[in-house]
């Protein structure tokens, strides 16, 4: 494996490979990790929710009073939506 190999995502198949059982097998090894990286939703999820928290701390750090005025919307939201499947239960 070369420098320039390992500078590759798991999903791209390296250039120059010359033997054909070799360049299917890289292709199928490149196949098989795209569809386990799209397939990984809780992975995805893990990830999508690590990035999201570090934007909120980012904002509340610069806008601390922007941050504190959207949890209390979105606690209001939330608690609107629970209050409205709870009376939809209800009747």
């Amino acid at each position: 494996m070369t420098t320039s190999d390992q500078n590759l995502p798991r999903t791209a198949v390296p250039a120059g490979i010359t033997d054909p059982v070799a360049s299917a097998r890289a292709e199928l090894k490149a196949a098989l990790a795209a569809i386990e990286i799209k397939g990984n939703v809780p992975r995805r999820i893990e990830k999508a929710s690590v990035r999201g928290a570090a934007r909120a701390r980012a904002f509340a750090e610069r806008n601390p009073a922007g941050a504190i005025a959207g949890a209390v919307v979105l606690a209001a939201g939330i608690g609107g939506l629970v209050w409205a499947v709870a009376r939809a239960i209800a009747r």
